[in-house]
């Protein structure tokens, strides 16, 4: 598949100590980069608050003060994010990949991953890690959509009712291939719609009001909350977040006429890098991810919904996300068949859509 990259900038994951010492370049890294007490992660976007509150934020805080390892970050798509790591194969920069499905299992298609087992991967469920230990869910999440509560007080039911002319330029999906949450929109529509072709009828006439391309997914919540456009997709935990600080935002999942709500789940999972600069600090931090205090926090400080099986969290967040899932059926994609065929669906959509 190609995919073409926008200009990344390494963003840090926490102020102050955590702050990049320097740009990371495809040639030779940051100086940072060349010491021992450093990790560098590229991630999706979501995890990381925009105001220095999200999960990341406290997770890699927590991890510096207790290991003295700081974490430098690098934040995009989660398609771009394999990309990047694709061309610097022979001179790797990242030690740790976190991405959305079915880029995870991509990234491993392309022989960027090794196995790894981190040491609570049992508490991890078989349905969110690698049989061959190559990647593991470190925050489970579900795909949906966005909208403007004040300018939209009630929220769109249907696929359908997206084709209404009053969306028109008011409505944007971050784009498959590229975003993970992009990747998302073509798996739920050809489940609804009962397969591809439909799918593509139906994202063929959607176009028409569909504002353009986007690389990224977390661009488009701001958008929603100003009220430049009034839908979006998005995923149930950035959106979540997102919305402490962007109270125009509401999460919902759209359904065929006449069918239920449906979702499915899109964790953010992570691999350690194949020949990782500094792979011991990368496992050090996949371990910390996965213990328990970090994934108590994933509701609490992330919005999201914790992986492993004995963490059973009651904080407010928890409860709100509880009641926004019911109801909704959540289905599972056939992962390997979209790894094998997302070339043919991404192509699919293009030509479907002219882009």
């Amino acid at each position: 598949m190609r995919i073409k990259p926008r200009h990344l900038k390494p963003i840090a994951a926490v102020t102050g100590s955590l702050a990049l010492a320097a740009t990371l370049t495809a040639c030779g890294g940051s100086t940072a980069a060349s010491e021992e007490k450093v990790v560098t992660v590229y991630s999706a976007d979501g995890l990381k608050g925009e105001a220095g509150d999200g999960w990341y934020d406290k997770v890699f805080k927590d991890f510096e003060k207790q290991t003295g390892i700081r974490v430098e970050y690098v934040e995009g798509g989660s398609g771009e994010m394999v990309q990047r790591a694709a061309r610097e194969k022979s001179n790797t920069q990242a030690d740790l990949l976190v991405t959305l499905p079915p880029f995870i299992q991509q990234a491993d298609s392309k022989g960027l991953l090794q196995a790894y087992t981190p040491k609570d991967a049992a508490m991890v469920s078989g349905a969110d890690k690698a049989d061959d230990g190559k990647w593991i869910s470190v925050v489970n999440n579900y795909f949906g959509f966005v909208h403007n509560k004040k300018e939209l007080p009630t929220a769109p039911t249907t696929w359908e009712e997206l084709l209404d002319g009053k969306f028109k330029d008011k409505l944007q999906y971050s784009t498959p291939g590229v975003a993970g949450d992009g990747t998302a929109v073509l798996i739920k529509a050809m489940h609804d719609f009962g397969g591809k072709e439909p799918a593509m009828e139906y994202l063929k006439k959607l176009q028409a009001n569909n504002v353009g391309p986007s690389s990224s997914t977390s661009k488009l919540a701001p958008k929603v909350d100003k009220g430049e456009i009034l839908v979006a997709n998005g995923d149930v935990q950035m959106n979540f977040a997102q919305a402490r600080s962007m109270p125009n935002l509401a999460i919902w999942f759209p359904a065929k006429a006449g069918a239920r709500p449906t979702t499915f789940a899109l964790p953010y999972a992570a691999g350690l890098v194949n020949n990782a600069p500094h792979g011991e600090n990368g496992k050090k931090l996949l371990d910390f991810m996965l213990g328990e205090q970090a994934q108590r926090e994933v509701s609490s400080v992330g919005g999201g919904f914790s992986v492993r099986k004995d963490v059973k969290p009651t904080d407010a967040n928890a409860v709100e996300l509880g009641k926004l899932m019911s109801g909704v059926e959540v289905f599972e994609p056939d992962w390997s068949d979209i790894d094998t065929n997302l070339t043919a669906y991404v192509d699919a959509w293009k030509s479907a859509t002219g882009s």
